[in-house]
């Protein structure tokens, strides 16, 4: 049954189109695995068994006559709760929408499910996916799978818990500062944050319409595998002519990157606050794991990195925060949760004039960035400063999420992939970014390097 559930997408698609396992026995396998590790977890907060069941019957039926829906036919997926789904409970995480049940799917979901994918349930999210801690007041809070006395990370923390543990191939997760890269780092699995204007937002509980900064926010894949990242990107990609941002841009095929003709920059501290060793090490040692394909790999740091410390913060609550509250008022939420009360509704708004400047420095520095990029296809890093750390300790240490942040502002590419482990156990990421739509450097990149890593392992559950 292990085999079964830890199995690569691409290879549970390829068993149920060959009918040598049917997509029933699969979603069976997982809903089992599910009911026995989400205890622990608290990772999957709704479990639709009953329509999954239905679902992969229908898919089996279609089969036998010859009829296939498309890459995933069959293939069970788990969605973070931020993301609509049709028929199912999705809270956001906010209180407001305890009980909200949408007439549509997110274009994401809608995709997934025209792909021939099979939806089993919704993975926990802290509020309005604003906190590097999983934990709400709905669902409370998430666990690690390798130690469930520590944080899983957010905000895409039960997507990369139950993902991690077995009970999902799949899920989507959303990522304004870090949340897909950070619960992969965290938990040992691989996703990634595609280019700003890649993949629609449309259905997500922050959408298109929050104003400027609405360039943070992306939607991406959380897998056990790098190659089922490369296979589901694709399939969520592209215009739905509904999120005015997004790009018809052409997706490269990571398999035709030519790795040892890449030139690619690393670093290991950011200026702002250095890595534990274990992450210092597990950084290094990719650079070299890359370097031996032939790339040309050098150590330099983009310039202006060590200033960002605050930027990302100071852009989110330059308004005084009032787009997070536009976003409780619409859901009908009267109290929120306190990390979300604490981190941002503290502040007091900026001017017009000072937004307007800090604006013009975001692009100064997205520019700076650029220039740097000239000279390199591709970059690796830490995806943070630290493993996996006690529930409630994150935000005395948010500088050591700076790693991920700074590449929502420049909108670039991101990925994160297994790297190794620290002396205690927990799982060590590494983050392989790109230029802006150069997806296929990035997946290749992060292909080589779970191969020569090791990739994900299986928790103690």
């Amino acid at each position: 049954m292990n085999e079964l559930i830890y199995a690569p997408v691409t290879l549970l698609a390829k068993a149920i189109r060959e009918k040598k396992v049917s997509s029933l026995e699969i979603v069976d396998a997982y809903l089992a695995r599910i009911e026995a590790v989400n205890p622990q977890l608290n990772a999957v907060v709704q479990v639709t068994a009953e329509p999954a069941r239905q679902q992969a019957r229908a898919a089996d039926e279609a089969l036998a006559r010859g009829d296939l829906a498309g890459p995933l036919h069959g293939v069970p997926f788990t969605i973070k709760d931020s993301l609509d789904t049709a028929g199912v409970i999705s809270t956001g995480g906010t209180t407001g929408r305890r009980a909200f049940v949408p007439a549509r799917d997110a274009t994401v979901v809608a995709r997934l499910r025209a792909a021939g994918g099979v939806l089993m349930g919704k993975t926990n999210t802290p509020e309005l996916t604003l906190s590097i801690e999983t934990d709400n007041l709905i669902y409370g809070r998430t666990n690690n799978p390798y130690n469930p006395a520590l944080t899983p990370g957010g905000s895409s923390g039960g997507a990369a818990a139950i993902v991690a543990a077995g009970g999902s191939p799949l899920d989507l997760g959303s990522d304004t500062g870090g949340s897909i890269r950070q619960p992969a780092h965290l938990c040992g699995v691989a996703g990634i944050k595609p280019t700003s204007g890649r993949v629609p937002r449309t259905g997500h509980i922050i959408s298109f319409d929050i104003g400027p900064l609405d360039i943070l926010t992306q939607i991406g894949p959380l897998a056990r595998y790098v190659q089922d990242l490369s296979l589901v990107l694709p399939l969520i990609a592209g215009p739905d002519w509904q999120d005015p941002a997004i790009v018809p841009m052409p997706l490269g095929a990571p398999r035709a990157v030519e790795l040892g003709r890449l030139r690619a920059a690393f670093f290991i501290d950011n200026g702002i606050v250095s890595p534990v060793p274990a992450i210092a090490e597990v950084v290094q040692t990719a650079a070299s794991a890359l370097g031996e394909t032939g790339a040309t790999v050098v150590e330099a740091r983009p310039p202006e990195i060590e200033h960002t410390k605050d930027t990302w913060l100071e852009l989110v609550v330059a308004d005084g925060a009032a787009w997070i509250r536009r976003l409780l008022d619409q859901a009908g939420t009267t109290r929120c949760h306190p990390i979300l009360q604490e981190r941002f509704f503290d502040r007091q708004p900026v001017s017009a004039a000072e937004y307007g400047r800090k604006l013009a420095e975001l692009n100064r520095l997205r520019s700076t960035m650029l220039a740097f990029m000239e000279h390199y296809d591709v970059i690796i890093c830490p995806a943070g400063a630290y493993p996996a750390l006690p529930h409630g300790q994150t935000a005395d240490i948010n500088a050591g999420f700076t790693y991920t942040r700074v590449f929502n502002l420049t909108g670039w590419p991101a990925a994160v992939v297994r790297g190794g482990v620290s002396p205690e156990g927990l799982p060590l990421g590494v983050q392989i970014v790109a230029r802006p739509w150069r997806e296929d450097v990035v997946l290749a990149v992060a292909q080589h390097l779970e191969s020569a890593l090791g990739g994900w392992q299986p928790p103690p559950l």
